[in-house]
């Protein structure tokens, strides 16, 4: 009975400490979120829909490569690809883009590039780099098609 008892209090604190951690992780990532959003705003206010909409024609592998290269120059995490996805969705931005974008901002780092040939070397990060661009672009265009096929 006792070691139940002793079971049910560390659950307790594992539940409890897992609680306090997943806070601390939302709190910190607060900041980030609120400072996304205040760049959209002011991305919404100095971009006009118009300088959008003639960059993002319509054209699918004109829009993946533009959506590609964007994403690639301005990575960052996840969460705030999704924030700038979806305002870029609001503006008329076409899905194949927004989808590259997406999967080239988390994984083409072309900010990163030199640190990562510094310790991985340049040959490695150059490769990662190319392949990574590459599959944004077959990946975006894949994901698009099924979804259109799903419909």
């Amino acid at each position: 009975m006792k070691k139940e008892k002793q079971k049910g209090e560390k659950g307790q604190n594992s539940i409890a400490n897992s609680f306090m951690k997943a806070l601390k992780s939302f709190s910190t990532s607060i900041p980030i979120l609120l400072g996304i959003i205040l760049l959209m705003g002011l991305f919404r206010t100095f971009v006009s829909e118009r300088i959008i909409s003639s960059m993002f024609i319509g054209e699918m592998l004109r829009d993946t490569l533009i959506g590609t290269v964007i994403g690639s120059i301005f990575a960052g995490n996840a969460i705030n690809s999704y924030i700038i996805g979806g305002e870029l969705l609001k503006m008329g931005v076409d899905l194949f883009a927004v989808t590259a974008f997406i999967v080239a901002w988390v994984t083409v780092g072309v900010i990163q590039y030199p640190a990562e040939a510094e310790i991985l070397g340049k040959r490695f990060a150059t490769l990662r780099n190319v392949l990574s661009f590459i599959l944004a672009i077959l990946i975006s265009i894949a994901t698009v098609t099924t979804l259109m096929v799903i419909k």
